[in-house]
């Protein structure tokens, strides 16, 4: 992955920063705890394999843009959509692509939480990219820490879960499976505990 098709740290907090001030919520928060975290974890494992598996910089990027589209309103599957129309419009490719697999870590919609707030055609063209995407470990990255790093602060993927569970009424039991398998494969990856290395401070 080139870094020269993707945007700088600091062009990802200028887009961010744009992106709240016209959609102001927790999503900034959660963006940056994902962000900080992702950049976390691969610098463990980066240490634990000793090499480089995983760029701290992309993990750190793609974390704080995976809910870019939320700039576009209070919305449910439309974030994903808008997110990846934006970042493709912009050239960052693989950006656009994690806006848009960070929800769907089984790789398809049929398991997605929330309102369908997009249109037939919209969705079909979420299926098709879906399906054409390459999931690499930065997606299975962001998937996970999208899935337990809270608006709060807060870190449990448990929890977090629960939380939806308790807000939609349900939640699919494979992708609930898919994030434990998620963490324990980065935790292999890192020779360390999920929770501990995302609290540290390296």
């Amino acid at each position: 992955m080139s870094k020269n098709t993707e945007p700088s740290r600091s062009l990802a907090e200028k887009l961010l920063e744009e992106g709240v001030a016209k959609n102001p919520g927790p999503w900034r928060e959660h963006s940056l705890a994902v962000a900080r975290a992702a950049e976390k974890i691969a610098i463990a494992v980066n240490k634990n394999c000793g090499t480089q598996k995983l760029d701290p910089d992309l993990a750190y990027i793609y974390g704080l843009l995976h809910d870019i589209g939320r700039q576009e309103g209070y919305t449910y599957i439309a974030h994903v959509y808008d997110g990846y129309h934006f970042l493709m419009s912009l050239g960052y490719e693989k950006a656009a692509q994690i806006c848009l697999t960070h929800s769907f870590n089984l790789q398809t919609t049929d398991d997605y939480i929330g309102k369908i707030d997009i249109t037939p055609e919209q969705m079909e063209e979420i299926k098709s990219l879906l399906a054409a995407a390459k999931y690499d470990d930065y997606d299975r990255l962001i998937q996970l820490l999208d899935s337990c790093c809270a608006a709060d602060g807060t870190v449990d993927l448990e929890t977090r879960m629960n939380d939806v569970k308790a807000r939609y009424g349900y939640y699919p039991e494979a992708k609930w499976n898919k994030n434990f398998e998620l963490k324990e494969y980065f935790e292999k990856l890192a020779g360390k505990d999920l929770y501990e290395i995302i609290r540290g401070n390296a």
